[in-house]
């Protein structure tokens, strides 16, 4: 499933309930941070996993984003076999 935007993430993941969430920072309207926040603050989502995907690599992004409740955090470029390895490993624990 995809989303165009924060808004229609969560849209998706009330209708949906994935089990993972691979999300962006920099998105229109509500950026992947509130997303993050929102989710986390949901208790019937707070089991979904996040890995965000972001050209945000800074620290204090990184910091922000696990403050929040992401799983994973995977900063741009990565390799869609990193990716995969990541999502397996938090998946099956």
């Amino acid at each position: 499933l995809v989303a165009s935007n924060g808004e229609e993430a969560l849209e998706i993941i009330a209708k949906e309930m994935p089990d993972l969430v691979l999300l962006d920072i920099m998105l229109p309207g509500i950026d992947g941070y509130e997303v993050c926040e929102m989710v986390r603050l949901k208790s019937e989502w707070r089991h979904i996993r996040i890995v965000f995907l972001t050209a945000k690599g800074r620290e204090v992004d990184i910091a922000k984003g696990m403050v929040l409740g992401a799983d994973e955090y995977i900063t741009k470029p990565f390799s869609n076999a990193d990716v995969v390895r990541q999502v397996k490993d938090i998946l099956s624990e």
